[in-house]
């Protein structure tokens, strides 16, 4: 039996799909397939093939384990694209009962499976909403077990967005399989602008894009002394103005006056005792020559 990652349904789920090893051939990133889901018959395209020990290092991976059927073939193709085509119909005909029962959601997308075991209705509402009279009404209308999902605005956004403001389609709507947590932290890290209308995205929340290079920012600031830390520099003790992180740089205010730019790797700190001090004095040692560093500053400190 081979593995293989695969994508399916409107909210982009991934999970494994398990099959012979006859059936596995020809099977490669871009084919679609229809596979067997808790939903129903669902029509899925294989992102890569997979073992035991890669499906540990991937993330948002659903639980389920889903059943191979077969690949599609020119009428299961014709199929798909009849259902993308009746997609707008299907949601006229749900959008004109919802307004006729005046129920208080936005219908926001109609999904109706491959198999036809289920109709998928995806909406936007503040709070509980009792729609039992409607899935009634929608199961008499498409002859069918009606789900109704309850969404946020931002996988609103997934399902109905397409370009966002960097000119690229909006990364939920491509490749994001769950949207990560971000905070205004992370902007104010990066230095990104605080108008909301700048680093709102199509969903009016925080871009998710700002969440990407966060750790990578966070890690550069540990390394880095704090602003406003004593430090020894080169060129005598002064204290930290600000940060340059990715030049891994700091802005020192020296105690002889000015301010004069260092890297990180040339400043020596109180507390640390991991041999680091040492280590950065034998850099600029390296670096300025033996006269130097053993020159004191005016304070008496060792270079």
């Amino acid at each position: 039996m081979k593995k293989f990652v695969v994508r399916y349904g409107a909210m982009r789920a991934l999970s494994v799909v398990e099959c012979a090893d006859k059936d596995a051939e020809g099977l490669f990133h871009g084919v679609v397939a229809l596979v067997k889901t808790p939903r129903g018959l669902e029509a899925g395209t294989i992102l890569r093939e997979i073992d035991d020990k890669t499906l540990k290092t991937i993330p948002n991976l659903s639980s389920e384990t889903l059943t191979f059927v077969r690949r599609t073939t020119p009428r299961d193709d014709a199929r798909i694209l009849e259902i993308k085509k009746n997609e707008t119909n299907d949601f006229n005909r749900c959008l004109k009962i919802v307004e006729r029962m005046r129920i208080n959601l936005t219908l926001v997308r109609v999904e109706q499976l491959f198999g036809h075991e289920r109709v998928v209705v995806y909406y936007v509402a503040d709070g509980r909403v009792d729609f039992r009279e409607l899935v009634r009404a929608l199961a008499a209308e498409f002859q069918t077990r009606i789900e109704m999902k309850q969404i946020g605005v931002r996988d609103e956004t997934k399902l109905l967005a397409d370009v966002g403001d960097c000119g690229r389609e909006v990364c939920c709507n491509t490749y994001l399989a769950t949207m990560p947590p971000v905070s205004m932290k992370m902007a104010k890290l990066q230095k990104a602008t605080l108008d909301p209308t700048k680093v709102s995205g199509r969903c009016g929340r925080l871009k998710c894009c700002l969440r990407y290079e966060f750790d990578m920012y966070n890690e550069l600031q540990e390394s880095s002394p704090a602003i406003g830390k004593v430090v020894w520099t080169p060129m005598g003790r002064g204290r930290v103005f600000a940060q340059e992180l990715f030049a891994e740089r700091v802005v020192v205010d020296l105690d002889d006056g000015g301010r004069q730019s260092f890297a990180v790797a040339d400043l020596e700190t109180d507390g640390r005792r991991d041999g680091t001090r040492e280590n950065n004095r034998n850099e600029r040692r390296r670096r300025y020559g033996d006269a130097y560093c053993d020159r004191p500053d005016k304070n008496g400190y060792r270079r």
